[in-house]
């Protein structure tokens, strides 16, 4: 029998708001462990949370990106459980009134047509603390870290619609996207600002039955997502194949053995509404201040870059994929580039370069301005190609402007025709047989001399000239 998945996705996302959501502490979790705690995030008997007007404001910027109808009226849960990361045995939640409902994100489906993906809901909730286990001597200890309680978060449920593990990547990256260009968080997998949990079941393809899922944890990027929900969908059809019953139950990935563990079985404590916190009441006026703070988003600035710049699709998809890349390529550009040079440039050399040395477009040195001054010499012919790249590399290790560069390592391109008549004649008589093989009708002989005349030249000589050059002798 033929299956096919059933996943719905559980993202929690820290907002990064300068407190944590019930108490003036730092939202710092990263700091010496312990540094950043109160009465009130160490829930101690007696304190009394103090909702976050910046923690509202940044989870409803959140929900507002991913296209949700923000609930008039939203209030807190003590969701019951108990855990050494949790000690007062409940973490604040929104279970029967949460802050947002009904949302959807586009992606690009396994056919390449876009797919709507439903969220069901999106909601607040407080961190728990972190564990930290070591040894001490031949004795196992677990530590607990409270820098992290308390920290804002926004959990947003997906409708189980999504059916491959391509789909769920293609999510995650487009709610990323999304939630980054409001600038409500930074949404890192890698560094814990967004963790995904997987429901994973499956069924007879083509039927519309709901069976018993299994939970995934433990998935630090986006890639481990995907391989895992691969791996859990293999195993549960397996599974059925033997005979053997799906139990509702955690299981973890682990990413070097490239499987799911068993964890836990699943408990679902009980949720009662929480007395110390007041419900959260938004009001019509509220919600469209905050509402006139969205940004333009990813899909309706593709479409600009599309129109305005005569960008492709996927250029300007790319584009548009970051809120500051977007800022960078529109900046570079306004300093008479031409769009589709700055395009390959930005994409082809900068990006690239940018993650060998971990940088950003927002904390390098190469600025639109410094880039947009070496692609105008680019195209005005003053270097060629390879110089630029070279100039490019060299705008990392230096506060000197492209021009300086350029007339510092003698990058400047030739194009006296004068000069480059000479090197192409010599060229030409130390190469007949390249003469005869290109006369003869093999193209790539061509090439062959016009990478024998940028030699000569150094790298320096204009390409196209001696290209022009060439072909009036070869005639």
């Amino acid at each position: 029998m033929d299956y096919e998945a059933v996943i719905g996705l559980e993202i929690h996302v820290q907002l990064n708001s300068e407190t944590k959501m019930f108490c003036d502490c730092p939202n710092r979790p990263g700091d010496e462990p312990n540094q950043n705690t109160c009465p009130i995030c160490l829930w101690l008997p007696g304190a009394i949370p103090k909702f976050s007007a910046e923690v509202l404001e940044k989870a409803t910027l959140a929900a507002l990106a991913l296209n949700c109808e923000v609930q008039q009226l939203n209030a807190f849960d003590q969701k019951v459980y108990y855990y050494p990361d949790l000690p007062k045995g409940f973490q604040l939640s929104q279970a029967h009134k949460p802050l947002a409902k009904n949302g959807w994100v586009e992606i690009t489906g396994e056919g390449g047509q876009p797919k709507k993906i439903g969220i069901h809901q999106a909601h607040m909730e407080e961190d728990v603390a972190k564990l930290v286990h070591e040894t001490e001597g031949k004795t196992s200890i677990s530590l607990v870290d409270f820098n992290r309680a308390g920290i804002p978060l926004v959990e947003i449920v997906s409708e189980p619609e999504i059916r491959t593990p391509q789909e769920a990547m293609e999510y995650i990256k487009a709610l990323r996207a999304q939630i980054r260009y409001v600038g409500s968080a930074e949404c890192s997998m890698e560094q814990g600002t967004m963790r995904v949990d997987a429901n994973i079941s499956i069924r007879p393809r083509g039927t519309n039955e709901l069976n018993t899922k299994v939970e995934v944890k433990n998935m630090n990027s986006v890639h481990n997502v995907g391989d895992a929900i691969a791996y859990e969908t293999i195993r549960q059809a397996e599974c059925i194949k033997s005979g053997e019953s799906i139990i509702l139950h955690t299981r973890l990935w682990d990413p070097e053995k490239r499987v799911t563990l068993p964890m836990r079985g699943k408990f679902e404590g009980p949720c009662v509404p929480d007395p110390s916190v007041p419900q959260v009441a938004i009001s019509a006026e509220w919600l469209d201040n905050i509402r006139s703070l969205l940004p333009e988003m990813p899909n309706r600035k593709a479409e600009r870059f599309m129109n305005d710049y005569k960008l492709t699709r996927d250029e300007a998809v790319l584009m548009s994929s970051e809120r500051d890349l977007s800022e960078y390529f529109e900046a570079v550009t306004g300093h008479n580039v031409p769009p589709r040079t700055a395009v390959h440039w930005i994409a082809t050399q900068l990006l690239p370069a940018l993650r060998d040395c971990d940088q950003t477009v927002t904390d390098t040195t190469v600025t639109p301005e410094r880039l947009a001054g070496l692609l105008v010499m680019l195209e005005r012919d003053e270097i060629n190609a390879k110089s630029a790249r070279e100039v490019l590399l060299k705008l990392f290790e230096s506060d000197q402007s492209s021009e300086a560069i350029v007339k510092q390592f003698g990058f400047k391109q030739v194009s006296d025709t004068e000069a480059l008549e000479t090197i192409v004649d010599e060229i030409l008589s130390a190469n007949p047989q390249a003469i005869d093989d290109f006369k003869n009708g093999t193209a790539k002989a061509l090439g062959f001399l016009i990478g024998q005349a940028m030699q000569a030249s150094q790298g320096k000589a204009n390409p196209k000239l001696v290209k022009e050059l060439l072909m009036q002798r070869l005639q």
